[in-house]
């Protein structure tokens, strides 16, 4: 069964299909966004090999040509030099204003692909299919796009949202074990931000989640995705509660810039490793009780997911380098420190600044060094 959930965001609505089979039918629900029949597909070398042959044959069989441009994989083609290499061969192919590219991957090309959609000729139409847990619940929904550079992750990018999203969760099964524990982190997050309900589910039925039993996996992304889009249709442009999607973040990307990004700290587990962090030090605060921030971070464990900052290779890190990282969050304000925080689980606030002495202690506490 396929579910359709509708994103109305204030630039443009759209629909955010999440079923079995999708690419097989992907030319019904693409078509009618073409002004002509051909598309140009961007995805990366290891989803081309998993994945590209159907979909392009899928394309054909409902009569849409495609063009085909292969992206290194990894976070590194997040970047300046990813994004000049991709513009450049969307030039090169002349595309016009009027045509439509796909983003077919995870949330690497999503963002990298949406964010040459948003510039490319001043904008052009895009659909997100994304393949990996965390692109189906998270990124590939609301309309951010964008690349990383040296001094902190998707400092650059533009709110471009996609004319449709379809999310075929048959890919899942050929996506790694430690992929799908990334986008897990993301599904726990959404319990922990804003739906106690769903967290209590997530602790009986993580593991079958992990596992891909099609009834629980089908349920946990719906219902991350009517979470984010119902935040969406409030706070398109994330200037006041689309902030709380964020939970984990400030901790989290900090520990990727530290570690240049790189593939032994993938995003869903720095997400992880934020949430456990964002719990513990709203504790320290005095916002949430010790058993939330304890329970919290036994579920993260319990998914394979890192709590501690001496789980992360790279360490020990030092206090002021990642405050000098946070600094740079998208989030902060009149140059103060902004972080999500909670007050038990399922109520996430903003908080607007935090103490860096505070922070300091906390991270000291935490295994970061002077």
């Amino acid at each position: 069964m396929t579910i359709v959930i509708p994103v109305r965001a204030a630039s443009h609505p759209y629909d955010v299909a999440i079923g079995d089979g999708l690419i097989d039918d992907c030319a019904t629900w693409i078509m009618p966004w073409l002004k002509r029949p051909q598309v140009t597909v961007v995805m990366d070398q290891t989803v081309a090999d998993m994945q590209g042959p159907r979909l392009l044959q899928n394309l054909a069989n409902g009569g849409i040509s495609s063009r085909l441009i292969i992206v290194p994989p990894g976070e590194a083609s997040k970047s300046f030099a990813g994004l000049s290499d991709l513009s450049d061969q969307l030039l090169a192919l002349q595309l016009e204003r009027s045509d439509v590219l796909i983003a077919f991957g995870g949330g690497v090309v999503g963002d990298l692909a949406g964010f040459a959609a948003a510039i490319y000729k001043r904008g052009i139409d895009f659909i997100q299919m994304p393949t990996t847990l965390l692109a189906q619940v998270d990124s590939s929904v609301g309309g951010k796009t964008a690349i990383d550079t040296p001094r902190g992750k998707n400092l650059i990018g533009a709110f471009h949202q996609p004319r449709l999203v379809l999310a075929d969760l048959t890919v899942l099964n050929t996506l790694p074990d430690r992929e799908m524990v990334c986008g897990y982190a993301e599904v726990i997050k959404y319990g922990l931000l804003g739906d106690r309900a769903f967290f209590d589910w997530l602790e009986a039925n993580g593991a079958k989640v992990l596992s891909r039993d099609p009834d629980a996996l089908a349920y946990a992304v719906r219902r991350c995705v009517e979470m984010k889009a119902a935040i969406v249709e409030v706070d398109e442009r994330d200037s006041a509660g689309r902030a709380l999607l964020n939970l984990g973040h400030t901790f989290g990307h900090a520990v990727e810039a530290e570690t240049d990004f790189g593939e032994g700290l993938k995003h869903g587990e720095a997400v992880g490793l934020g949430c456990a962090l964002a719990f513990r030090f709203s504790q320290r605060l005095g916002y949430c009780s010790g058993q939330d921030a304890e329970r919290s971070a036994r579920a993260i464990a319990a998914a394979g997911l890192p709590t501690r900052l001496s789980e992360i290779d790279g360490g020990p890190f030092a206090a002021d380098a990642l405050i000098r990282h946070m600094a740079q969050d998208k989030k902060a304000s009149g140059g103060a420190l902004t972080f999500v925080l909670t007050r038990a689980i399922g109520e996430a606030f903003v908080a607007h600044g935090v103490d860096p002495g505070r922070l300091r202690a906390f991270l000291l506490e935490e295994g970061a060094v002077q």
